[in-house]
């Protein structure tokens, strides 16, 4: 079986465990349930549920315990997109080429469907069924989820990026707020894919946060770029919002092709860290997938 049709696999995968959590919800014919499956189904290129999955793929977890922890940072991720396009905060009006969530069920209810997929992404790791994770490595993935998406992550990167607008910054500005406010999640996903695998997991730890660091910050390179010179159409969103918003970013610091070479020079660290790993006899294709496609995605 081709990588490819491998992680389109677990593409599917965890869109149908997403649509069960859903479907089981109390009050499921309510505006607010209804933005919950808006924001959260409506596609994407779910990196961070596929990061879950590949890490975990390589140290031998449980796919049925894999979606737990795939499912949970995927409604993380899905929160955070619905309070960003917020007028508040971004003011977008389109996300995955529809409607952004508070322009199609209203603010209010967009404010509660983010907070409500909040409480469920911890609510799935607490609750399902996790084959072969002992209650010591659940609670270890709960305080990483928790960890990357508060202040010390996700929120207090969104929060350094706001108050940057309109201000100048230098390149270890702009990468202090990558790191936190979309390298964070990322990491995280892969940290849950080895914390599913128990002690096996803890042993790589280290050079997986080297990967992760890498592809992180590669990832929101890339988004930086199509923001300039990526299709609007083929996105799904408008393009030049940063331009127009004040806000610093890697081209309007480096420069477009400056902008690409670090985004290669950031993929052959990643490729580096996981040549390590494949000599220790771990199998990291899928993962190197990941970050192949992370650098030459268009949307």
């Amino acid at each position: 079986m081709s990588v490819n049709i491998l992680l389109d696999r677990y593409r599917h995968r965890v869109n149908t465990v997403l649509q069960r959590y859903i479907s089981k919800l109390s009050f499921k014919n309510t505006a607010l349930v209804g933005a919950m499956g808006y924001g959260t189904l409506l596609g994407g290129k779910r990196i961070r549920p596929l990061l879950v999955y590949a890490t975990g793929n390589m140290l031998h977890a449980d796919d049925a315990a894999l979606d737990v922890a795939a499912a949970a940072i995927e409604c993380i991720h899905a929160y955070s997109l619905i309070h960003d396009d917020l007028p508040a905060m971004d003011n977008a009006y389109l996300r995955r080429g529809h409607p952004t969530c508070h322009r199609k069920f209203g603010e209010d209810m967009a404010i509660l469907a983010g907070d409500a997929l909040q409480a469920l992404a911890y609510s799935i790791l607490v609750n399902s069924p996790m084959p072969g994770v002992t209650k010591e490595n659940r609670l270890a993935m709960l305080s990483e989820l928790a960890h990357a998406s508060g202040v010390t992550g996700m929120c207090g990167g969104q929060a350094l990026d706001l108050m940057s607008k309109g201000k100048r910054m230098t390149l270890e500005d702009l990468e202090k707020i990558h790191r936190y406010k979309t390298g964070s999640l990322i990491c995280s996903a892969v940290r849950l894919g080895a914390l599913t695998a128990g002690a096996y997991g803890k042993s790589v730890l280290p050079e997986l946060d080297s990967f992760s660091h890498a592809i992180g910050l590669a990832f929101q390179a890339q988004d930086d770029i199509l923001d300039v010179i990526g299709d609007a159409g083929m996105m799904g969103k408008k393009t030049s919002s940063d331009k127009l918003s004040g806000k610093s970013t890697y081209p309007t610091l480096l420069g477009v092709s400056n902008t690409q070479a670090k985004i290669r020079d950031l993929y052959q660290t990643s490729l580096s860290v996981l040549s390590i790993l494949s000599e220790q006899k771990y199998n990291t294709t899928m993962l190197r997938a990941l970050a192949s496609f992370i650098i030459q995605r268009n949307k």
